[in-house]
């Protein structure tokens, strides 16, 4: 556990660090003679652990622990036993009183170890949903600009100086090149299976070495591409 010493007398804090050093699992992170330079320290630095004199300037250690939150264990300092039942009402780990023998400071330890053990674990951050924007195209037909979006895209047939785009909701022919449509899909799924079709692997619903279907849609297979459409798609070989 990282650990910061809030103690304005050098010799208290000089002994409280050593005690520190000495305990396996422990780190001296950070030292403050007042709750102001505390604080500054629990901004920058990850602490899970405070040893906190009562008695400070301008702000007593009781005090400072009241604006702390929860994440951080307290073991108070004190060389007066009278603060000890408002510190264990602010559920500190303990209250030690100086001089501080090693022993009764391990026990203290001790018990900032088991509490942590036993603590509930916080829940991870919730995963921030990235928004992927759907790749789609615009195609002149019927002399207007019509919006087709690449995921809704079955297959694209090649009418010579036209293509034939299929989706999910109809057609659409416009005036294009099978092999620029190649280039405009290429990083969207879509394998050529003939010289004349190119068809969206993620409908794919069967095949065999002749045809594939997409649904109820049978589309032939030429026979150069036999080969790369099985491996694109990863079955056995084609009979």
């Amino acid at each position: 556990m990282n650990c910061l010493v809030v103690e304005d007398e050098p010799l208290a804090a000089g002994i409280i660090i050593d005690y520190i050093s000495q305990i396996p699992g422990l780190v001296p992170v950070g030292k403050a003679v007042s709750a102001m330079e505390a604080s500054a320290i629990l901004s920058t630095s990850n602490i899970d652990l405070i040893f906190l004199d009562i008695n400070l300037p301008v702000i007593s250690g009781i005090d400072f622990a009241k604006t702390l939150d929860s994440r951080y264990q307290i073991i108070f300092t004190t060389a007066y036993h009278e603060f000890a039942i408002e510190s264990y009402a602010l559920n500190a780990v303990d209250y030690l009183l100086k001089p501080i023998s090693f022993p009764r400071f391990l026990q203290a330890v001790n018990r900032a170890f088991e509490r942590k053990a036993v603590a509930p674990k916080a829940d991870p951050a919730p995963v921030k949903e990235v928004a992927v924007e759907r790749k789609s195209f615009f195609f002149n037909t019927d002399k207007k600009q019509i919006r087709v979006f690449a995921d809704e895209i079955l297959y694209v047939e090649s009418l010579k100086d036209y293509v034939k785009i299929v989706t999910r909701n109809g057609h659409v022919v416009t005036r294009y090149q099978l092999g620029d449509m190649i280039l405009l899909l290429k990083d969207s799924g879509f394998i050529r299976i003939h010289k004349s079709f190119i068809v969206n692997a993620a409908f794919v619903t069967a095949y065999n070495a002749r045809d594939i279907e997409i649904g109820k849609i049978s589309l032939p297979i030429g026979r150069t591409f036999k080969e790369f459409v099985e491996k694109r798609l990863g079955g056995s070989d084609l009979q």
